[in-house]
């Protein structure tokens, strides 16, 4: 396999600034909502850092595509409490080990090109629930503790968090009118950390959150048993890891593709995005996917090379070894009008215009694919289900198509084309075509305009032959594509056939040998 790793395309001209302001942004957004998710998981906060660090720097250089920013994911994460409440810490960190190895396989296999079945309708649907999400996971900044009970902000305390995080939006939308030139994303940070700074306003802050600093990611081997009850624990949670990161990750790759017009690499990213995980388990991470707010926050920055990536993660490993003092006073008011500002751009608000031009079926699968990631923040089960209902809905309207045309030829045979594919859903209206009593003595069924699929198919071939011969009558088939061909012969113990020699379709293996 070749692998060849191109940390900057020489083919265009790369903005350093750009690049480099754009990962500074990123990395301020990144470290809250990895602290912030290590900490709802019950692992130590650094765990969330590390995972920031070296997913962002792996992914980063050897990645499907530029642009692509990851870190420590709620999805992933979410997956883990429950092995960490009942098994512990060591465990997750093996689990998380175990599911990078998944993941490399998957990329090895090239099998990250399975993305391509997930239709717009479900594509709609998950961006617009994850920028609910994302939106929605913000109000928690508006909330305090009191007494070990969380409440929301009242007074004083509620409308300085409101101004800052409102002023923060203003920035955001109002400064690309003036200037492009530095990220408005990053100015709003630094804005609201002097305002704050300077005029000594009482607000909640990064180090409110969780301690930032300590030293670099420790080598670490799991501390656990290596037998197979072991890994009957470890592997469920490592198998749904694994899929929800991939799920997340190439769903990620395939909406920066659309923004950038560009394609990425989806197999390239399921190997880098193992080697991640894997390097996670052994160095004290709780691991990660792609982040599609952090990443959007980046292609919005105007970033499109790997040195943003980077530099996001280069820059959290220097404020875990040495800027934990100063980053933990940026006023997370700042942080979460940054997040907020990503959810609004997030949000699909094409689909609300072409609402009406949609299938209805389209809508409620996009509208199902929303709730499902919104009120179960499972990614993984959202498109699963979606691009069932999809798949199924596609069946049913494939079925609908299937017909044929009838007529009988100056001999005396009885012919019928069939048009549209015959597969398991089609196969009553198929069985529904023919009058086997009416019928003369021989008939033809012509597969020209249509394609034998499954096996739900030849069993139907195979009844239908079984009819006309208890009837007295000779049935035959023509028109079979090579493909079909080798379907039938796979099946010749459940089949027996006449096949009418058809000079225009050869078996390859016939042409050349």
């Amino acid at each position: 396999m070749s692998f060849r790793i191109q940390l900057f395309d020489f083919s265009q001209k790369i903005n350093f600034k750009t690049e480099i302001l754009a990962g500074l942004t990123v990395a301020m957004t990144m470290m809250p909502e990895s602290l912030s998710f290590a900490i709802l998981a019950g692992f130590p906060p650094l765990m969330g850092l590390y995972a920031a660090f070296i997913m962002g720097l792996v992914t980063a250089v050897f990645g499907g595509r530029p642009g692509l920013i990851s870190g420590g994911a709620g999805a992933t994460v979410i997956v883990l409490i429950a092995l960490m409440q009942s098994n512990g810490l060591e465990y997750v960190l093996a689990a998380v080990a175990l599911a990078g190895v998944m993941q490399i396989i998957v990329g090895l296999f090239k099998l990250g090109k399975f993305i391509r079945l997930v239709p717009q309708p479900v594509m709609y649907g998950f961006v617009n629930g994850l920028a609910v999400i994302i939106f929605l996971s913000q109000l928690e900044q508006f909330k305090t503790v009191v007494n070990g009970q969380t409440s929301w902000l009242v007074g004083t305390p509620l409308y300085i968090m409101a101004a800052l995080v409102l002023l923060t939006i203003a920035i955001i939308y109002i400064l690309p009118r003036f200037t492009k030139a530095v990220p408005p994303s990053l100015v709003a940070i630094v804005v609201i950390f002097f305002v704050v700074l300077g005029f000594g306003i009482n607000t909640k802050t990064v180090s409110d959150i969780a301690a930032v600093s300590g030293g670099f990611p420790p080598f670490h081997i799991p501390e656990i048993p290596f037998t197979f009850d072991t890994l009957q624990i470890i592997f469920p949670y490592a198998l749904i890891m694994a899929g929800v990161g991939l799920t997340e990750g190439l769903l990620t790759l395939n909406l920066v593709d659309e923004i950038t017009a560009t394609k990425g690499n989806s197999n390239r990213e399921c190997l880098a995005q193992g080697s991640a995980n894997i390097l996670n388990g052994f160095f004290s991470g709780m691991g990660g996917c792609p982040m599609i707010a952090q990443t959007l926050v980046n292609l919005s920055a105007g970033a499109r090379a790997r040195l943003s990536g980077i530099v996001a993660s280069v820059t959290i490993l220097i404020i875990i070894l040495y800027g934990a003092p100063l980053i933990g006073l940026v006023p997370m008011a700042a942080l979460t009008g940054v997040m907020i500002m990503v959810a609004i751009g997030t949000f699909e608000w094409v689909s609300f215009s072409i609402l009406n031009k949609m299938p209805k079926h389209d809508i409620f699968v996009g509208i199902l694919v929303a709730a499902i990631t919104i009120y179960l923040h499972n990614l993984a089960l959202a498109v699963l289900i979606g691009v069932i209902i999809s798949a199924l809905v596609f069946a049913w309207e494939s079925a609908k198509r299937i017909r044929a045309r009838k007529y009988i030829d100056e001999h005396g045979v009885k012919h019928y084309e069939i048009y549209g594919p015959l597969f398991f859903a089609s196969v009553a209206a198929f069985n529904e075509k023919f009058d086997i009593n009416e019928d003369p003595q021989q008939v033809v069924i012509d597969f020209k305009e249509s394609k034998v699929t499954d096996m739900s198919a030849i069993d139907a071939l195979n009844k239908l032959t079984e009819r006309y011969q208890k009837a007295g009558k000779n049935l035959q088939l023509k028109h079979l594509s090579p493909d079909c061909r080798v379907l039938l012969k796979n099946a010749g113990s459940v089949i027996d056939v006449n096949i009418i020699e058809d000079p225009t379709y050869h078996i390859a293996t016939d042409r050349y040998n």
